[in-house]
């Protein structure tokens, strides 16, 4: 039996894949009414085929708690928020997790952290607390490290098909993981040691985010002379070993936005580079806002209450806005701004900010300058439906008359 410790994102998708081939899973949460609605044969967010993957694992063999369950397999896949000041990683939810395992874990269980950390946390903050509990890595406790690779979004498919990472101390106890996560992985799954298995799955988050950042920085540069960056890059991309990736109005998400401050936290005078890209990423939503005030101004554009924000989620067609490009901006506006805009998104249902539409008729009604944040398919299908708004379109989604861009 697995005992998946936090049902998330990350947690409900791999705990439903292992149950739905095959494998005796308990999914254990702290939160009494998501484990509540889980119970109910409901899932917690939206996310293309997971309520399929629910029945089927439904159908073989989960059920949901908040206990901790003895068994000899443990995957914990909490929040690992970073410190705002120091840029370090927080480890404590890890950290309560494994004590609380430890408490009912048997001698010789495995306990697998998924949950994303930066370099060395596994030494420094967890491997401490066995020593407190009087346990002996590799023989009381085996600890293994087998980082997420999966986006909102896509996750069913990326679960099955992405190559994942398994760092354990032991080669013998990472085969044993490779073989459990190779009941549903059928991409490439690699043994290593536990710090290059941490710093693994952060490199590659701070990669894209590097070349998130030289897209965004390239449309600040073409913005100050009045260039299409669009059109640069269309061009540029041309050659063959050049992929320049499209502008934004900034990067949200638990991964990409938050992974390399673990880096710059931990190596504040080497990761020069990677501290600049995030520097820049983050300063997209004021270039935005920015872009904003330069269109009300040449529309004529007083009332800021007529802005209407389309999109509060991080990426498209999904509901999640954890470090969402539109919160960020909305704060910078807060700060700068005295009148709320309108927001409207299909995919966030509950209300989460002031001004916040369920019916896209209503929104539009409420707005003479649409901000498009994000490129929901609902849009990008139907760009029609902005026809006669001024449009500010971070997304390049949009054309004709009254369309303006990054």
């Amino acid at each position: 039996m697995i005992n998946v410790i936090g049902l998330g994102y990350i947690g409900l998708p791999t705990a439903l894949m292992f149950a739905s081939h095959g494998v005796e899973v308990v999914g254990t949460d702290i939160s009494e009414p998501l484990v509540a609605t889980l119970n109910a044969g409901k899932t917690t967010f939206e996310e293309k085929g997971l309520d399929e993957l629910f029945a089927a694992a439904v159908a073989k063999n989960i059920r949901f708690t908040t206990e901790y369950m003895p068994t000899d397999t443990y995957i914990i896949a909490v929040a690992t928020p970073y410190d705002t000041d120091s840029k370090r990683v927080d480890a404590s939810y890890v950290q309560a997790a494994v004590r609380n395992v430890l408490a009912v874990a048997p001698k010789g269980a495995v306990v697998v952290i998924e949950s994303t950390v930066s370099p060395g946390t596994i030494d420094r903050y967890v491997r401490p607390i066995l020593a407190e509990a009087g346990l002996t890595a590799g023989e009381d406790v085996h600890l293994v490290h087998a980082p997420e690779r999966i986006i909102p979004g896509n996750m069913v498919y990326e679960l099955e098909h992405n190559a994942r990472t398994i760092g354990a101390d032991d080669p013998q106890i990472g085969q044993r993981v490779r073989a459990l996560y190779a009941s549903f992985c059928l991409g490439d799954i690699e043994v290593t040691d536990i710090r290059t298995a941490e710093m693994t799955k952060v490199v590659e988050n701070t990669f894209r985010d590097i070349k998130i950042a030289y897209a965004n920085e390239l449309a600040k540069i073409c913005r100050r002379d009045n260039m299409d960056v669009y059109e640069i890059i269309r061009i540029a991309n041309k050659h063959p070993r050049v992929n320049i990736l499209t502008p934004g109005p900034g990067v949200g998400g638990h991964c990409i936005s938050v992974d390399p401050w673990f880096l710059v936290g931990d190596y504040p005078s080497l990761a020069n580079l990677i501290k600049q890209a995030r520097l820049v990423n983050d300063s997209m939503p004021d270039f935005v806002l920015e872009r904003v005030s330069d269109v009300m101004a040449e529309n004529g554009l007083t009332d800021v209450s007529r802005v209407g924000l389309y999109g509060l989620t991080y990426k498209e067609d999904v509901d999640d806005v954890r470090e969402s490009p539109t919160l960020q901006l909305l704060d910078s506006m807060r700060r700068h701004l005295a009148c709320g805009v309108q927001v409207y998104d299909p995919f966030v249902t509950r209300d989460i900010v002031a001004n916040q539409h369920h019916d896209l008729d209503a929104f539009l009604n409420a707005c003479d300058l649409v901000v498009v944040m994000v490129g929901h398919s609902q849009l990008r299908q139907h760009p029609e439906l902005l026809a006669g708004k001024i449009v500010l379109d971070t997304r390049n989604i949009c054309r004709g008359s009254g369309v303006y861009r990054l």
